[in-house]
């Protein structure tokens, strides 16, 4: 597949690269800058610019099959980003509607599980991170009423431990006791996911 990814200079969206590379898929990763990718410079197409301006975004998008976005949550947040995944998620579905790019799968937080007791994600994220919580929820709402074909993946701490290959999957919660899981997992994950018409739509926990 032809394949955008956002995010891609952090440490799953690095990883996101190295397997989309190693699965076979065309890669393109759209930046604000490209120093930090120079180790897949010639393997990968890249784009710079503003990730929060819709008319590049769907220039990026265009003649590509899908999206994988590791662009999530970062903390501690700035009084000025309070609001960047909501603004990012409008950008990126006004972005894919008009491109006519459809199937994305996208990283949020295990914070959103207000079910889940071992560990209490909801709790402890309205407790310490109150600003995460709500503007992951609102990327989340944007996501889901746009009418793509979506994979919302909630993993719990991220870690830079290894590629392992082991990890559980929960549709709609989180695994018990789903402490952790590494980048690489994570990446792993996401994609094996692009293929899978049983995700479309679903929202998914995953841990070690």
């Amino acid at each position: 597949m032809r394949v955008v990814i956002l995010g891609a200079t952090g440490g799953t969206g690095m990883e996101l690269i190295r397997q989309s590379l190693a699965a076979g898929h065309a890669v393109t990763a759209f930046v604000r800058k490209p120093e930090p990718l120079r180790t897949f410079y010639g393997r990968i197409d890249l784009r710079t610019g503003d990730l929060l301006h819709q008319e590049t975004m769907t220039r990026v998008l265009e003649g590509h099959d899908a999206v994988l976005s590791g662009f999530g949550p970062r903390v501690p947040i700035a009084k000025s980003d309070e609001h960047l995944l909501r603004d990012f998620a409008t950008v990126l579905t006004g972005a894919m509607q008009q491109s006519g790019v459809r199937r994305a799968v996208l990283i949020s937080t295990a914070f959103l599980f207000k079910d889940s007791v071992f560990p209490p994600t909801y709790l402890l994220g309205r407790l310490l991170f109150p600003s995460v919580v709500k503007d992951s929820a609102e990327l989340e709402s944007i996501v889901q009423s746009s009418g793509l074909d979506w994979t919302i993946v909630r993993p719990p701490q991220l870690t830079d431990r290894p590629w392992s290959g082991r990890y559980r999957e929960r549709i709609g919660h989180l695994p018990r006791f789903g402490f952790k899981i590494s980048r690489a997992d994570v990446a792993d994950y996401f994609v094996k996911a692009l293929s899978k018409e049983s995700l479309i739509r679903k929202v998914v926990g995953i841990s070690n």
